[in-house]
């Protein structure tokens, strides 16, 4: 019986040869049905461009619809479809603002892990000969992301000390 050609974006198949092939390929309606498929993909903000640059389509105004459908070259959306629109791709904006926004704020936390990594190494290569003075600088070098605070039960060792210090009794002995 020979090779037969299936067409994904027409969704039928014909004797696969050169004739046939090139015949469906330049046809009108695997254009049509492969700018729809590519159309489905399309991001809001090149739709309502799109959308706007468009004219109203009379007969699908009148009589909500209309013979040429999705290949009519008048706009079918109404105000208020356009108006969805341009808010969806607002919210789409926003959502990708806000996710760029988290992978900088990702990047000072693990800026602020680095740091605080060095600074423990180097604390724990001097032993106790740090100064009071030390102590103060350390405290007002390593400010701690306010992103981090918004993590609920968050660690121990990365929550700030208490305005006054962590409080120690003399009274307990280790051992």
């Amino acid at each position: 019986m020979g090779k037969r050609y299936y067409c994904d974006y027409c969704d039928r198949s014909f004797q696969d040869n050169m004739h046939n092939r090139k015949k469906h390929l330049n046809g009108v309606q695997h254009h049509r049905a492969k700018k729809a498929w590519f159309d489905q993909f399309r991001d809001s903000a090149a739709v309502l461009h799109d959308e706007q640059i468009k004219k109203p389509c009379r007969k699908f105004l009148q009589k909500g619809i209309c013979d040429f459908g999705p290949n009519c070259r008048f706009s079918h959306m109404s105000e208020e479809d356009l108006f969805n629109l341009k808010r969806h791709m607002e919210e789409e904006r926003q959502h990708k603002e806000d996710s760029e926004d988290r992978i900088i704020s990702g990047r000072s936390i693990e800026e602020w892990l680095l740091k605080r990594e060095k600074k423990q190494a180097a604390l724990g290569s001097k032993g106790d000969s740090k100064t009071k003075e030390d102590n103060e600088e350390d405290e007002a070098e390593s400010d701690i992301p306010q992103q981090l605070f918004s993590i609920p039960d968050l660690p121990p060792s990365l929550l700030p000390p208490p305005p006054g210090g962590w409080r120690v009794s003399a009274s307990s002995e280790w051992g």
